[in-house]
């Protein structure tokens, strides 16, 4: 009886904090479908940070089927290719197995570390090059490194690779901003859909709620969404 209590606690703290969220966005959030929002919010939630609606380079920005394309790659149990083990870590266990999902992360596998040392490029661009067989068809989840990005987009463009959705939103200063830019025009010259934003602000933490959100997205509209 205890744990329940516990649980029913923590499931009136969570209400009462996106209750917070929907007052203090305002009408920011009407920039936002209202699946759009769900996601967002969570965002908010993980981070308590309002710069991911407010309007400026850090808001969320969502391609025109993002959403639904993302909730058609889970309902065919794609592949979720990370850039971090970080992302999978941080992501509901109860939900990847409801859903029969697999979360894949390289970047600490041995073979793409000696690679990289060989071919002088990051662990990021190996680990992703490794996983490109994944990556058609999956989601693609990237929150740290912007080489990856880079990575991926030229896949797009000179391989035909086509994910379903790209989660873009690799955090920092050298190359995050222009390797945003750069997935974002390849990817709406290929017909492939993303969440990214064009500032700095971004990180595994903000990926793997994303991630999450549209998880429970997807279990609580069910099939028929897609």
């Amino acid at each position: 009886m205890e744990g329940m209590g516990m649980v029913s606690k923590g499931d009136e703290i969570e209400e009462r904090s996106m209750q917070m969220i929907e007052e203090e966005a305002g009408s920011s959030k009407n920039n936002y479908s209202s699946d759009e929002w769900i996601v967002v919010r969570r965002v908010i939630h993980a981070t308590a940070d309002f710069d991911y609606v407010k309007g400026g380079p850090d808001s969320i920005i969502f391609s025109r089927d993002a959403v639904g394309s993302a909730l058609s790659a889970i309902g065919s149990r794609c592949r979720i290719v990370c850039d971090t083990d970080i992302i999978p870590a941080a992501l509901n266990r109860s939900a990847l197995k409801s859903l029969g999902l697999e979360c894949i992360s390289r970047i600490s596998d041995p073979l793409v570390i000696e690679e990289a040392r060989r071919s002088n490029m990051t662990r990021a661009e190996v680990a992703m090059r490794m996983m490109r067989e994944h990556i058609s068809n999956g989601i693609v989840a990237v929150g740290n490194a912007p080489t990856a990005l880079y990575e991926v987009a030229r896949m797009v463009r000179d391989e035909g690779v086509r994910p379903m959705l790209v989660i873009a939103l690799p955090v920092g200063f050298v190359s995050a901003v222009e390797s945003k830019m750069m997935l974002m025009s390849i990817a709406g010259e290929h017909g492939v859909e993303y969440i990214s934003n064009r500032g700095r602000k971004g990180g595994s933490t903000v990926v793997a709620s994303i991630l999450n959100a549209l998880f429970r997205l997807y279990m609580q509209k069910g099939p028929a969404r897609v």
